[in-house]
Formats: C-alpha cells, structure tokens, sequence
C-alpha cells in the first residue's frame, strides 16, 4: 500500500514537471486551485499536497502565504532531477547530457581512485561477474540487462569506495543515469567500446592501485564523452 501511495506521489511530481515544461504552468504565476490540479492529475488532493511538498523541496514550487503556491523560474530549483529534465526537454539535450558526463568525471574518477586501495576479493569477484553479464547481455542484444550489470558495475566501485556521504551524492543521479546509459547503450559500438573499458577498469582495480584506477575510469569517461558526442549528439 505504502508502495502504491509513493507510485501515486512520483506521478503528482512528474505531472506537474510535465505541465511546467510543456508551458501551460508558467513561472511567476500562481498555481490553479488545488482542486482544479488534482482533478487535472486524477489523485486525492491529499496525493498532490505530498507532490507539492516534494517540489517545494526542489525548490521548483514556491509557497506564499496566504495565497496559492506559484511556480519558481528554473534557474531557482535545486532539484538536481528535476534541472535536468527540464534540460533534456526544453530543447538542451546536448549541455544537459554533456553537463551529466562532467559530473560522471568527477563522482567515477575520485571513486575509482578511493575504491582501488580498499577493493576485497568480494569486491573483484563482484565486478568480474558483472562484467560477464554485460557480455552475454550485449551478445544478445539485450539493452535493459546490459544497462542493469553496467550500473551495478558502478555501484560496487562506489561501495568500495567506503564513503557514505559520496554514496549519497550519487544516488539522486541513478534515475537520469539510467535514461542515459539506455539512449546510449542501444547503439551496439558504445557496448563495444564500454565492454572493453569496463575490463581495463577491473584490471585496474586488481592492482589495487589507486592512480591505475582513476587513469583507467578517466579513459572510460573520456570513450563515454566521445561515443556520445559521436554516435548519439551527431557532433
């Protein structure tokens, strides 16, 4: 039930973006009455006070006392999924998909760099059979469940990485990574490419050497920028 009732919400959240992006909810202005949006969403307007709640803590809907809430300008929000499909829809899929990669860089890089000297055996044998679930995904055709081992490929690096408060910060990106690494991971050279980063990675993180580490994930970031530039912006 708690389930279907957070399901509920998220829908609240992404129609409202939805109607936001799409222009008919302007910034400056004031929202329609509550009764008019929960209508427009089809939910309780319990459901849509826990979606406005949650936008206001992504600072894209602003209360004002003693009247209806009102719709901040994009560049007030702070909500980092809701910026960045705002960008992905409003016409700068190129910076918003560049700017996501840059902040890859810095969050994969520095983990690569911290996991390599903490990396176990658990950890190795972890990556390895991820590694080979990405491979027999790409073998056949399989997007979904080579997206899934790649992303999971990631996490055990930030795991052992042993870092709670950089855990944290990766985790609101998984959302918009994995609409990222789908788009990309259909075109079949970016799984060839990615599967043989992926492998100088693991043999990176074997030596348990931090600086083979971040050398090996800067080149992976580095074939990611340019297979998405080349195969999927068209520059």
């Amino acid at each position: 039930m708690k389930s279907e009732r957070v399901t509920r919400t998220q829908s609240v959240v992404d129609g409202l973006l939805d109607e936001i992006i799409a222009g008919r909810l302007v910034a400056g202005e004031t929202l329609p009455t509550e009764a008019d949006l929960a209508d427009l969403l089809g939910v309780s307007r319990l459901t849509l006070r826990e979606g406005v709640r949650l936008l206001q803590a992504q600072g894209v809907i602003v209360p004002v006392p003693g009247s209806r809430h009102r719709v901040a300008p994009v560049d007030e929000w702070t909500g980092l999924e809701a910026v960045v499909r705002f960008a992905r829809s409003g016409g700068a899929r190129r910076k918003s998909s560049l700017d996501l990669l840059d902040m890859r860089v810095m969050f994969e890089t520095g983990a690569a760099e911290l996991a390599a000297p903490l990396c176990t055996d658990e950890h190795i044998a972890e990556l390895e059979e991820l590694l080979g679930k990405m491979r027999t995904a790409h073998g056949q055709g399989d997007v979904p469940g080579f997206v899934d081992a790649d992303l999971a490929f990631h996490d055990v690096i930030f795991t052992a990485a042993d870092n709670r408060i950089l855990v944290a910060s990766v985790r609101p990106l998984t959302a918009m990574l994995q609409d990222s690494r789908s788009e990309t991971s259909s075109v079949l050279e970016i799984r060839e490419h990615a599967l043989v980063e992926h492998a100088a990675v693991l043999e990176a993180m074997r030596t348990r050497s931090a600086e083979a580490a971040r050398e090996a994930m800067s080149s992976h970031m580095k074939q990611t920028r340019d297979d998405l530039l080349r195969y999927v912006l068209g520059v």
